[in-house]
This record gives structure tokens, sequence and C-alpha cells, in this order.
């Protein structure tokens, strides 16, 4: 019993420092690594390849050789 008490405890305290470091790393990120989320849905848009359209139901993407 004392083994399966050491075991649940690590991986608690394991698992704890995982979601620790993650919820530090989305804390800490920086808001300028995402440039174009700030420039709203037209900039989006401008930025998007023109080479690859969308056909009418949005389901794929053909690619045209040449």
């Amino acid at each position: 019993m004392k083994f399966e008490t050491l075991m649940l405890r690590g991986l608690f305290i394991a698992c704890l420092t995982v979601c620790g470091l993650i919820l530090g790393a989305m804390l800490t990120t920086d808001p300028s690594s995402m440039p174009l989320a700030d420039a709203g849905l037209g900039a989006m848009l401008l930025a998007a390849p023109s080479s690859c359209t969308l056909v009418a139901d949005g389901v794929i993407c053909p690619q045209v050789d040449g």
C-alpha cells in the first residue's frame, strides 16, 4: 500500500508541474507573436495566398499545376 501511495503522489506532483509550466507559458506569451490577430479579418484575407481558391462547398482546395 505504501508503494501505490508513493506512485500516486509522484504522478500528482508531475501532473501539477506540467500544468504549471503550461499555464506559465500561456501567461508569458509575447502578444506580438500573432500580428494578424489584431489586424482583423480583412488583413488575414489579404495575407492569404491567392493561388488556392476554395470551391463553393469550401471543403477542398484544388491545386493547379503549372
